[in-house]
């Protein structure tokens, strides 16, 4: 059995600055594929391949088939393991996850077709995304928490401070949880921003908090259309990133009631839906 890689890996670089160059020893942030694999009694699909910082896989594992509709709860996962298959060559067995299905699930797998199709940059039609996504999940409901504008700003130097991957390698993504009150309860890294969302959501998916309808989820890049449908799944109600959100993104938040901030950058942010739910200063 090969060991299973670590989350960074050491390397050699020439660093320049003003005073010359000299040689010194680094670490990047590692980057493998990982697939996620569903066993449905004697059925296996591959749900998605994605391109993952290894860690949590489980959870981030757990945290697609919830943002993508396949599973509803924890108690639809009846076991995860990385693949023992012998045909497997073992630098590859912990880049797979095997997700047993409880056998009461049935699950609907068109939602990952594109998964395998096309990406973000690609053009996915925005009103059938939306009108898809309206077919299996509601409106938040509840008014949900009213943030002080003080609390969101606190939040990024909160997220920065607990990525600890990001310290050693300068080169990862993050997702933070936090409660109204901002204090921060989760946090995950990795090289793909819905990766991190994932693996945070899969966390608190697997340790029986969802719905997370009081809390805010704080991401270090911009605000996707797929960010927003996952943070949507595990109902959560206040969604911030530090740069800028995506047309898609918006009318996501504005159709199913969830309160958009972006560009929370020191003491200003923009709220770009759901305005509500920041109180006036």
């Amino acid at each position: 059995m090969s060991e299973r890689p670590g989350s960074s890996v050491p390397t050699r670089v020439v660093a320049f600055d003003g005073a010359g160059s000299r040689n010194r020893s680094d670490r990047l942030a590692t980057e493998e594929p990982l697939e996620i694999r569903l066993l449905a009694g004697p059925s296996r699909h591959t749900a998605a391949v994605t391109m993952r910082t290894p860690g949590a896989d489980f959870e981030l594992a757990a945290g697609f088939l919830h943002g993508e509709g396949i599973i509803a709860g924890a108690e639809d996962i009846a076991a995860m393991s990385y693949c023992a298959d012998r045909g497997v060559d073992g630098e590859q067995r912990f880049n797979i996850v095997n997700v047993a299905l409880a056998a009461q699930v049935a699950p609907d797998l068109a939602p990952l077709e594109r998964h395998f199709l096309t990406t973000s940059a690609c053009g996915v039609c925005g009103k059938a995304s939306l009108d898809a996504l309206r077919v299996r999940s509601a409106p938040l409901a509840g008014a949900g928490p009213r943030v002080a504008p003080g609390t969101l700003t606190g939040l990024p130097a909160r997220l920065r401070a607990a990525q600890r991957l990001f310290e050693v390698t300068g080169g990862l993504h993050a997702a933070g949880l936090f409660d109204a009150g901002g204090n921060l309860v989760a946090v995950r890294e990795d090289v793909g921003r819905h990766n991190a969302v994932d693996k945070l959501l899969g966390w608190a998916l697997m340790a029986g908090r969802l719905p997370l309808a009081d809390s805010i989820v704080l991401v270090s890049g911009r605000a996707s259309y797929e960010i927003l449908q996952k943070c949507l799944a595990a109902a959560v109600p206040v969604v911030c990133s530090v740069s800028a959100p995506s047309s898609l993104a918006v009318s996501l938040a504005e159709q199913f009631g969830m309160t958009l901030v972006g560009f929370l950058r020191g003491d200003r942010f923009n709220v770009y839906a759901g305005a509500g739910r920041v109180a006036a200063p």
